[in-house]
Formats: C-alpha cells, structure tokens, sequence
C-alpha cells in the first residue's frame, strides 16, 4: 500500500527549496511511502525578480513542478513550506490555498494529514505565528496537523541560532538571505518529513 506524501512550497531565494528538499529526504525513509516535491505558481512579475536576484536563486529549482490545486486530493498526506511575509504565508502560498474552495465544498481534504514549516531573517521574525495561522487553513479543510514533537530534541540545542519549534521546522536566512539552512535545522526538516510519513502511512493503514 503507497502513501503519497506531497512536499508544496515557495521559495524566493532558494532557503525554503532547501528546507522541502530535507522534508523530503525525511518523508522517502518511511516503507512504502511516495513522495513528490511541487512548487507553487510564483506571482511577482519577471522583471521584478530579476531585479531582486531572484530569478537566479530560482534556477536552482526550476525543475520542479508547479503545482495545481487539484493535486492537493490525490495526496494522503502534505506538507507545506513558505516564507514569512510580516508574521503570515507569503502570498503566493495564500493565493494558491484560496483557489482551493472547491476541494473544500467536496471535502476532499478532509483526514489527510497536514504540516507546515517555514523561513524568516530573524530568530524573532515571525516564524511561529506564520506556522499557527497556516494551520487555520489546514484545520477548515479537515487535516490532521501534525507538528514536531519534542522527541526530535534539536528543537531545543541553545548551542547555537537555529529555528524549529513544536508547530515546525524552520530557518533563519539573515537579513540579506546569506545565510543557508544550518545542519541542525535541515535534521528537523527531515524529522519532520519522515514524523508526518509515518504517521500518515498509520492512518492508512488504519493503525
């Protein structure tokens, strides 16, 4: 029996594509688990994300599909990634849920298994409030929100400045965007992907 794990985010500069990349790793060490990386439609107009240095980050994941909202059905488990936008999703990620009103009416969402994680420029940046208003969409359309517990105890280092929370995994870029996930919360993310695998395999399975 395959359990269909889809990884859908947005990344700008390439931090977030980082983060999915390691759910990923996490999700396919799961027996029996399948596994599909989808990037939402970008919005911002093409002259603009080359000006902001965007549009070179994003060849580096230019391969991955786009994803329709349709998809979103065929899935028993999905994990969401986005920015931080001033403390909520970036609206990219929100214009893409919005288009999901008719799996809403058809309940089509409904027992499937939901996470979130997410990036800021700062520790303090809005990181956990981005994750908990995620999961009101998540909660309307009847998933199951699954965060991180504290049985993944690097969630808890104080040796270094690292993001991860009980609501998910989670970086910090800096305020230019130098800086790259660190190994720490990369092992998160992966925790994170293979936690809402396995319980979603369970589910299925009717465990």
């Amino acid at each position: 029996m395959t359990t269909k794990v889809q990884v859908v985010f947005y990344s700008m500069y390439g931090h977030i594509y980082r983060m999915a990349e390691a759910v990923a790793a996490g999700a396919r060490e799961v027996p029996g688990v399948e596994v599909s990386l989808l990037q939402v439609p970008e919005l911002v107009p093409a002259d603009v994300l080359e000006k902001s240095g965007a549009t070179a980050a994003k060849a580096s994941f230019a391969h991955v599909p786009v994803a329709t909202v349709d998809q979103l059905a065929e899935a028993d488990a999905v994990i969401f990634g986005t920015g931080t936008r001033f403390g909520m999703m970036t609206a990219q990620m929100r214009n893409f849920l919005d288009q999901t009103g008719g799996l809403w009416a058809k309940g089509a969402l409904i027992g499937k298994v939901g996470s979130v994680f997410t990036s800021s420029a700062t520790q303090h940046g809005g990181q956990e409030s981005t994750l908990l208003s995620f999961h009101t969409t998540l909660l309307h359309h009847g998933f199951v929100v699954v965060g991180v517990p504290y049985s993944e105890p690097r969630q808890m280092t104080l040796t270094e400045i690292s993001g991860g929370s009980p609501y998910g995994a989670s970086t910090i870029t800096g305020g230019d965007g130098s800086r790259l996930p660190s190994e720490n919360e990369l092992a998160i993310a992966r925790f994170q992907g293979k936690h809402v695998a396995t319980i979603a395999a369970q589910l299925k399975a009717g465990k």
